[in-house]
């Protein structure tokens, strides 16, 4: 009777490891591959400053190299916390990086309407 209580305390701690692993694993590919903050840099398309100028949305083209397509990533600046930036927008097969300022506090880049105080687009989260 000792030894089925032994053998069942090491087969959960086995069976704990394994989810936490799993866990830890689920999260680092997170990290490394679907993180809207993690986007190369690009080289700039175009910037626009919204109307009341508290903030300002720059585009950035990516190509990384010649087997993958161009990728369009867009950033805000929040002006009014030390020109902190955050990025909004991410796009894959795309070369163009309008930005137009519909109000306040939304933007549109390529059609994407974006209030930059929240929301943001990434094509890999659909």
């Amino acid at each position: 009777m000792k030894i089925l209580k032994g053998l069942s305390k090491i087969l959960g701690f086995i069976l704990l490891f394994f989810i936490l692993a799993i866990l830890f694993l689920v999260a680092v590919i997170n990290y490394f591959f679907f993180n809207i903050d993690r986007l190369p840099k690009g080289e700039l398309l175009s910037e626009e400053v919204s109307p009341s100028g508290i903030y300002t949305v720059r585009t950035y083209i990516s190509n990384a190299h010649s087997t993958v397509a161009p990728a369009v990533r867009g950033e805000v600046i929040y002006h009014n916390t030390f020109d902190t930036n955050r990025n909004i927008y991410w796009a894959y097969r795309i070369e163009e990086g309008k930005i137009e300022w519909i109000s306040k506090h939304v933007v549109s880049i390529n059609g994407r309407i974006l209030d930059v105080r929240k929301d943001e687009y990434d094509f890999r989260k659909k």
